[in-house]
């Protein structure tokens, strides 16, 4: 009998706490990826467009976008992490710890750090911490996230229950400026709108105006750029209702190109400090987007601030959030919570 060389994926009685996942294929990352990313997204931030205004940022030339590189470590996890997915479902503890330069190989590595098995004992929520890492083996993005993951079989034991303490924000004095970065010579102008971080206040919401309906094959498209390979974002025969389930980082980038109008210089992002996908997305969802402003505070770099902000991607209007009960109102798709870097 050969032995199986098809890989079914791990089920939630497979994760242990503690296990150290050494993720598979490293991605060489150009500039055709960029091409790609805008072309999917609105995606207009100018310092992930134009070599010259990142050098008059004082960078030596564009980087790729930040979501690039999320997404490409993400998808390294799935066949390890979610490819028997029911949902993922939200993120913590995120950093973006240098910047990924068109040329720039990379690759992930996850380590287990919780286990739940839910109630109804067919599946179970797995934790891990992933941390991606270029050509030189220096880590260029970590973050926490945690997934719902079917069981191979119902009659098995429950793991151990361990769920994580999860800081509920990055501080600022761990958030990561790029080296040089430097805003006293920030052509507004170009960058498309005229406000600073002084111009915003505390619990202001602003509301992004845009929609972009999702089509089918752009998401399959854009998932598929990722390498991701989770069974629910293709296979329609993987849910009850049988649907594709939209890959969460879609709406994740195609929310922050949205707010691009009323934030177009809040330039990077450095930090996620919390998020949920709080309801599902299908194709032929209008998604828009809102954003409130949570904290600001000055770096050490010059003329840069830090901007927190939630981003709400929802089918609904602008400010709403939660219904009398506490929960999510159904139109709500995601609730982000992030830091980003903005002229003072």
């Amino acid at each position: 009998m050969a032995a199986v060389k098809t890989n079914a994926g791990r089920f939630f009685e497979d994760y242990r706490v503690g296990d150290v996942i050494v993720h598979a294929v490293p991605r060489t990352v150009k500039m055709g990826e960029r091409a790609l990313y805008h072309a999917l997204y609105p995606a207009r931030h100018a310092l992930y467009s134009s070599d010259i205004f990142a050098q008059e940022c004082g960078l030596p030339f564009s980087p790729l976008d930040d979501l690039i590189a999320f997404h490409v470590v993400f998808g390294k996890t799935v066949p390890d992490v979610s490819l028997n997915a029911v949902a993922n479902l939200g993120y913590a503890e995120g950093r973006w710890l240098r910047p990924v330069w068109p040329g720039d190989t990379l690759r992930s590595e996850s380590t287990v750090i919780g286990v739940k098995e839910n109630s109804n004992g067919q599946s179970g929520v797995v934790y891990v911490r992933t941390v991606g890492l270029n050509q030189h083996d220096e880590a260029v993005l970590e973050y926490v996230r945690w997934v719902m993951v079917k069981k191979r079989d119902f009659g098995v034991g429950a793991p151990v229950t361990v769920v994580p303490e999860l800081a509920k924000v990055v501080e600022p004095s761990a958030l990561v400026i790029p080296q040089g970065l430097d805003f006293t010579r920030y052509n507004f102008a170009l960058a498309g709108e005229p406000h600073r971080m002084r111009d915003y206040a505390v619990g202001e919401v602003i509301d992004h105006v845009d929609g972009v309906t999702i089509e089918e094959a752009e998401h399959m498209l854009a998932t598929r750029l990722w390498q991701n390979t989770a069974k629910v974002h293709f296979d329609a025969t993987q849910r009850p209702d049988g649907k594709r389930l939209i890959y969460g980082g879609h709406v994740i980038s195609l929310a922050r190109a949205l707010s691009f109008n009323g934030l177009a210089n809040a330039q990077m992002l450095v930090a996620l400090n919390a998020g949920a996908h709080a309801n599902p997305c299908f194709a032929g969802d209008t998604v828009r987007a809102w954003s409130e402003v949570l904290d600001m505070v000055e770096t050490d770099a010059k003329g840069v601030g830090a901007i927190r902000l939630r981003l709400v991607a929802t089918r609904g209007a602008a400010g709403a959030l939660r219904g009398a009960d506490g929960k999510y109102l159904p139109e709500v798709l995601l609730d982000l919570d992030y830091w980003a870097l903005i002229p003072v």
